[in-house]
């Protein structure tokens, strides 16, 4: 309990705007460390990512990945679960400058393009565990754009905002995780998602006067640390339950 306490205050201190995180958070440590079945998770990682369909490429956007989450487990002994987790996650597309523009004595940056996408994330995913050491999972998620800021050539994009519909305030992925447990109830995960349905439809043009359209989706590797709350002696009380 002093862990979920800790991890409060420190959402308090940063003002993430993801109360939905709290109360999952909540949930998760009370009924985790109080509860027959349910296990509670804290995470807290980084996303590697890239937006697909906007002419920059390479996982080169770093991104905060905290949450919480549940674990309902079923099956024979436990050994499957459906994990439900509530998470602040910042995805989007970094470039660094390309080559400098000499027309106005040689100050001007170029190419460079920065997008910060900021969501409050639900995934849902079933996962199975293999003698409570390794786990693979699948599963989709929703997530709601609450933050958005683009820059080009190192200026604001002031046209692009969370109301301007430049991008959608949806975002709809499908997930592969895949977990390993390093010491106790520590956990290394390893996530890949992708979005279902295009975030932006952008045109670009070129020198010579061409243009071209193309749709763009989020594209993201993700690391994270979960420490997982009461998992031997829920898994105890799995396996000792007669309806089980």
């Amino acid at each position: 309990m002093y862990f979920c306490v800790q991890l409060l205050t420190i959402m308090r201190i940063i003002k993430t705007p993801v109360y939905f995180i709290l109360l999952t958070l909540l949930l998760g440590c009370g009924i985790g460390l109080n509860g027959q079945i349910i296990k509670g998770e804290a995470i807290v990682g980084m996303n590697l990512t890239q937006v697909d369909g906007d002419e920059v490429y390479g996982f080169k956007k770093v991104g905060a990945n905290i949450g919480a989450g549940v674990m309902v487990p079923f099956g024979k002994r436990g050994r499957w679960d459906v994990s439900f987790e509530t998470l602040f996650t910042q995805k989007g597309s970094n470039q660094k400058a390309q080559y400098n523009d000499s027309l106005n004595n040689g100050m001007v940056i170029t190419g460079e393009y920065k997008l910060n996408l900021n969501y409050v994330e639900v995934p849902v995913l079933v996962m199975f565990t293999d003698k409570e050491f390794i786990s693979f999972g699948a599963g989709l998620s929703w997530a709601r754009l609450v933050g958005v800021k683009e820059y080009e050539h190192g200026q604001l994009v002031e046209t692009t905002t969370l109301n301007s519909e430049t991008y959608s305030k949806n975002d709809f992925d499908i997930l592969a995780d895949f977990r390993i447990r390093i010491y106790k109830a520590l956990k290394f995960n390893l996530r890949y998602q992708y979005s279902l349905m295009s975030i932006r439809t952008r045109t670009f043009s070129d020198l010579a006067g061409n243009t071209w359209t193309r749709d763009q989706y989020n594209n993201v590797i993700t690391f994270r640390l979960i420490w997982v709350f009461n998992e031997e002696q829920s898994r105890k009380n799995f396996v000792n339950t007669p309806s089980q």
